[in-house]
């Protein structure tokens, strides 16, 4: 491991520390030398990792990051680079002008959220127990994650961020921030069209009183704030707004890309009639979810408001069609903030991890471990765990689970 890869990781590593001390959790020495040594840990498995090339980097982001380094960074800002989202290619542009390999930046950025988005889920677990102990589990427990070391650190993906920020906007929502959770779900989406897989929880926390409808004014103008540079340096306004909608018509037309979606029953292979139900059923669990939290609306408790994003979350991409190795990475959050809160359902962010490491296998293996029927069959199990979770906090003078 090179000197710069060493520096990135020991800087985020000390900030990480500093973050846990200004939150006010680390109170004696030895809780500090504790905490320091698991992140010496955690960052260290990152280092092994950085080193790592995969297809996606060599195919993709190296190149990207070529192109801007020779159109002149930023100036190349109003041409349309890639299928990602524009805010990170500012990152990547951002990269072009420093005389090192892009490689480490890209894992680098990763990582930094990584941290950020454990201290999200430490901040949202702490609205469901006053226990410091299990908040502090929850940092540490997203900081060793298999599936979000190896996203970062290893594949060079950056779900960490994206589902930094939309774990922020629920707590935020749930804390009395209604505005400030607007905005970050807004960044989330920004960064990746996989937010809509917990955006819906918005429409839940409106229905709960949490957010008003001026408030979702702001997701549109936050969302265009962060396209304003790219737009000043000549891309279009109008695709700006239509990216996704391009990037979706390039994903493939195959049921299912090594992920544990209800279509790894199936052959996987290209059928329009099951890829129509897929999505229509996907509305289907959206629009249900809506449905219930109306008819409950009064019952909507910080915990009734988590499980629906637990289903929101596993139930949306394991119905839809196409979907990616990734895309259960806000589920895999999701499911192991509710078993901190709440350790009696543990069992559903280790089938979910389950799921979705036999599709990280696939990927970074090129090969398959396991069938990924076997993961589908696992989500099936959270899927019906976390609507059995959501009926009981719904029920009539029912003793949340507070610990």
């Amino acid at each position: 491991m090179d000197a710069l890869s060493v520096t990135i990781l020991i800087l985020t590593a000390s900030a990480a520390l500093v973050l846990l001390y200004a939150s006010g959790l680390l109170r004696r020495p030895s809780q500090v030398l504790v905490c320091a040594a698991l992140l010496a840990g955690a960052f260290a498995i990152r280092g092994y990792y950085m080193p790592h090339v995969t297809s996606d980097y060599e195919t993709f982001l190296s190149q990207w990051v070529e192109y801007y380094r020779s159109n002149g960074g930023f100036a190349a800002l109003g041409e349309k680079i890639g299928n990602y989202n524009l805010p990170y290619l500012y990152f990547l542009a951002a990269i072009s002008y420093i005389d090192a390999p892009d490689l480490v930046f890209i894992k680098g950025l990763s990582i930094v959220f990584d941290v950020v988005l454990a201290w999200a889920g430490m901040k949202l677990a702490g609205l469901y127990t006053r226990s410091e102990g299990r908040a502090l589990a929850a940092f540490f427990l997203i900081l060793y994650w298999p599936t979000v070391i190896l996203n970062g650190s290893c594949w060079g993906q950056c779900d960490s961020i994206y589902a930094a920020f939309a774990v922020l906007s629920i707590y935020y929502a749930l804390s009395g921030h209604p505005a400030r959770g607007m905005a970050c779900i807004a960044v989330s989406f920004a960064f990746k069209l996989q937010a809509v897989f917990i955006m819906p929880i918005f429409v839940v926390l409106l229905i709960a009183g949490r957010v008003k409808l001026r408030h979702f004014l702001i997701f549109p103008l936050a969302y265009l704030a962060l396209m304003l540079p790219a737009v000043l340096a000549g891309y279009p306004l109008l695709d700006t707004v239509t990216l996704y909608f391009d990037q979706m018509g390039t994903v493939g037309d195959a049921l299912n890309y090594n992920s544990s979606s209800i279509y790894a029953f199936t052959d996987g292979n290209p059928d329009p009639g099951l890829s129509a139900l897929g999505i229509a059923a996907a509305f289907a669990l959206m629009l249900g979810v809506f449905a219930w939290a109306w008819a409950k609306r009064g019952r909507l408790t910080n915990w009734a408001i988590l499980g629906f994003a637990v289903v929101l979350s596993v139930g949306i991409p394991y119905l839809l069609p196409h979907m990616h190795e990734r895309y259960f990475f806000i589920a895999d959050i999701l499911t192991l903030l509710l078993a901190v809160a709440a350790p009696e359902f543990l069992a559903l962010p280790v089938l979910t991890l389950f799921a979705s490491w036999l599709g990280y296998y696939a990927f970074l293996n090129w090969r398959f471990l396991l069938p990924m029927k076997f993961g589908a069959a696992a989500l099936a199990l959270v899927l019906a765990g976390s609507l059995a979770f959501t009926a009981a906090q719904l029920r009539p003078a029912r003793k949340n689970p507070s610990r």
